[in-house]
């Protein structure tokens, strides 16, 4: 009645990874709601599957820890790497990963002891990219939206630490600009080259960091000419390197993390599921 899952997390954006190769689930929407709770759960963001996928080597599924299915997550897909490689899946350092926003390449980067220190994705191309006027009974009035495969909203402050998002958040996230809602990232410029970013993300709150995030945020201080094409995004669980490079993709390098292996129980009727696929 036990499946095994592992911890991850990149700069502090924590999921649940399940192997479905091996433990194949049914309801996913369900058990990332349970699973995601830290007081009665494992606790995490959000539980992440990876899949087989007859488009590429493998795929991610995502779901967040309201039970909501993300199109992409950067963080997630940078753990997915370091998990198929260090668990014995592949021994590709180029990895073809299908998510919904299209397949991305995961290039991992090994250390003198053979495991992956740290993770380059193509992010594709940011599409979308514009200035949007927020109106009243908002913190701002306006904001820059860049679509990652997944839609944010940018808005640059001043003074970052003074950004109460748990109070500002959910109703920027349920602004009717975004009829599917949008992820929040608020961000203060340190240098051209440095910013400082706090993420409201849809579907699961508050989090330590945001990977996609992080690329909007990259796209949208780049957009207005407060920053370069490459840039650090320092978030409170970390920083990630992006570069909107030449041929117009995002290139996100930043670390994976294993916390730990576990065992869950699960639903009998998953279990069966595991049981007539072997």
């Amino acid at each position: 009645m036990e499946i095994d899952f592992t911890k991850m997390h990149g700069a502090g954006n924590d999921y649940i990874y399940v192997n479905t190769l091996r433990y194949p689930i049914d309801n996913p929407e369900e058990l990332s709601v349970e699973w995601s709770r830290y007081h009665t759960g494992i606790g995490s963001d959000g539980l992440v599957l990876i899949c087989p996928s007859d488009q590429a080597d493998f795929k991610m599924r995502i779901f967040n820890a309201d039970g909501s299915e993300a199109r992409m997550c950067g963080n997630a897909s940078r753990c997915i790497g370091k998990y198929l490689y260090e668990e014995g899946l592949t021994n590709k350092t180029d990895i073809q990963l299908e998510t919904l926003s299209g397949i991305k390449i995961l290039h991992l980067h090994l250390n003198d002891k053979n495991t992956v220190e740290s993770v380059t994705v193509d992010m594709g191309i940011p599409t979308d990219i514009h200035e949007v006027a927020l109106g009243e009974g908002y913190i701002a009035s306006k904001g820059i939206a860049v679509s990652m495969g997944n839609p944010h909203l940018v808005i640059f402050v001043n003074e970052i630490n003074k950004i109460k998002l748990e109070e500002v958040g959910p109703a920027l996230e349920h602004h009717p600009l975004f009829p599917d809602r949008v992820n929040v990232e608020f961000v203060q410029v340190l240098t051209d080259s440095k910013v400082r970013m706090r993420v409201w993300e849809r579907g699961s709150g508050i989090t330590q960091a945001c990977g996609t995030g992080a690329c909007a945020t990259a796209v949208a201080s780049a957009f207005t000419d407060r920053c370069g094409r490459k840039s650090s995004i320092v978030m409170d669980g970390g920083t990630l390197e992006i570069e909107w490079a030449g041929d117009n993709h995002i290139y996100m390098t930043g670390p994976a993390t294993k916390v730990f292996d576990g065992k869950i129980e699960i639903a009998e009727f998953n279990l069966q599921m595991q049981q007539n696929s072997d």
